[in-house]
């Protein structure tokens, strides 16, 4: 569309210089010629006075060198009284031509080598006298030259030019075109934050609005299902840890030992469903407007909601850093389905009693989730973060780990595993707020400084 545009352009103008200069070059040739002639017709016009008061071949002669130059000029005098023609001056021209101007009595020019002569007819008393003055050819042509060579380059700067705002509001018009295509494509490949600039012609601005806001229904109609998958989650894990933990104390009985199986099956199944859930999911990336959510208001949401399973078992609970807003550009669902998988893993993997605390880093540019207990820790972090794998307690696969890098990298952030200042394990949740790669440099001892302060201060 946008060469067509600058084609389409470039052919107009084109035709349009072609039309204009082409006609005026030829008025200023004509202009050129007429100026010579015009400038010869003077010449003749001082030699007339002289004529009309003598003809004397001596008098006459200088007044012709005078008024003519490289001998430019002739006069021819007619016979008169037994006297024969005098010709002053170089004869150029024929005298068959001589002949007619005197006989028709009207200038006329005529070709001569290397030029045109003009011949002007003077009637005077002794008869009719011809003054030939000489126009060289470089006298017609002189400054057409020229005249062509700065029209030449106007019509190009005219082309150029026309070219050049072609070619911009062809870029005007594309862009946003191209734009519209791009968003399309990212939409279709599932990244639901890609957005269009409403900008550009008209028709295609309301392209743009009509696409975006399509997108943000696909986003929330998305979110919606997500936020339902979430809550069913959260509806089933609890029961099934409870369930879990007082299987745990029904003693070594028959009925005991199927309560345990039907509740680890179950548990499997929940896995397995959660598991497709987050293979099924679109990367959105938390990319397009609106997205993000406030990581203080959601820990303090699923601290709550964990808090009474935590009375029940005797388990001390601390949280820090959700006193004020804390906003990340990642979705609620999201963090709440990863901080859910972390406080369940606690629960699952520490025995009754072990304390827990969840605290929140504010940075300039990254935001970090601190879940850490005072159980036995993991032997093998590396092996509790490969996907699938889990820690290598009993009901670990390591999916819960797995939906938190995703949710990490999906910023640019990432999940370390360490120890705890409580003396279990750590688990660091690091959310890039620009999309940068993070900056670890100083992190981890600033990080325990906090931490100790905090501890120190609760």
């Amino acid at each position: 569309m946008r060469w067509a545009l600058v084609k389409v352009c470039l052919a107009v103008t084109t035709m349009v210089v072609i039309a204009f200069a082409v006609p005026l070059g030829l008025v200023i040739k004509e202009m050129a010629r007429d100026r010579a002639f015009s400038n010869a017709e003077r010449e003749a016009a001082v030699v007339v006075p002289a004529l009309s008061i003598t003809t004397d071949r001596d008098q006459l002669e200088r007044v012709v060198a005078s008024a003519g130059s490289d001998d430019g000029m002739a006069v021819h005098l007619p016979a008169s009284d037994g006297r024969a023609a005098v010709d002053l001056g170089r004869q150029r021209a024929a005298d068959a031509d001589i002949a007619a101007v005197r006989k028709l009595g009207r200038a006329s020019t005529t070709g001569v080598p290397g030029g045109s002569a003009l011949l002007q007819p003077v009637a005077l008393s002794l008869g009719t006298v011809v003054i030939e003055v000489y126009v060289p050819e470089s006298e017609v042509s002189n400054g057409v030259g020229t005249a062509w060579a700065v029209l030449a380059a106007v019509g190009a700067a005219l082309v150029v030019g026309s070219v050049a705002v072609a070619d911009r509001l062809g870029v005007r018009m594309v862009q946003p075109a191209r734009r519209l295509v791009e968003g399309a494509h990212e939409l279709g490949e599932g990244k639901l934050g890609a957005r269009v600039p409403e900008e550009g012609p008209n028709e295609l601005r309301l392209a743009a609005v009509a696409f975006n806001s399509m997108a943000d229904q696909v986003v929330q109609l998305l979110a919606n299902e997500r936020e339902l998958a979430a809550d069913l989650s959260h509806r089933l894990r609890t029961p099934l840890t409870v369930l879990r933990l007082n299987a745990a104390s029904l003693g070594e009985s028959a009925a005991a030992e199927q309560t345990r199986t039907a509740v680890a099956q179950l548990e499997g199944e929940v896995d397995t469903i959660i598991r497709t859930a987050r293979e099924a999911k679109p990367q959105t990336a938390a990319a397009g407007p609106g997205a993000g959510c406030d990581a203080a208001e959601v820990v303090r949401e699923r601290m709550a909601f964990w808090s009474a399973l935590a009375e029940d078992e005797g388990r001390k609970v601390r949280t820090a850093g959700v006193d004020r807003p804390v906003r990340i550009p990642v979705a609620r669902t999201d963090l709440a389905a990863a901080l859910d998988a972390l406080l369940g893993n606690v629960f699952r993997h520490t025995p009754e009693g072990t304390a827990f605390a969840v605290d929140v880093h504010n940075g300039e540019d990254a935001v970090i989730v601190l879940v850490s207990d005072a159980g036995p820790g993991i032997r093998d972090p590396e092996a509790a973060m490969a996907r699938g794998r889990g820690s290598g307690a009993a009901g670990s696969t390591g999916l819960g780990l797995d939906i938190v890098r995703r949710l990490a990298e999906s910023t640019g952030g990432d999940v370390r595993i360490g120890s705890s200042v409580l003396g279990g394990t750590e688990v660091r949740l690091w959310i890039q707020l620009d999309g940068r790669e993070p900056v670890r440099r100083g992190h981890r001892g600033a990080v325990r400084r906090r931490r100790r302060a905090v501890v120190g201060r609760s």
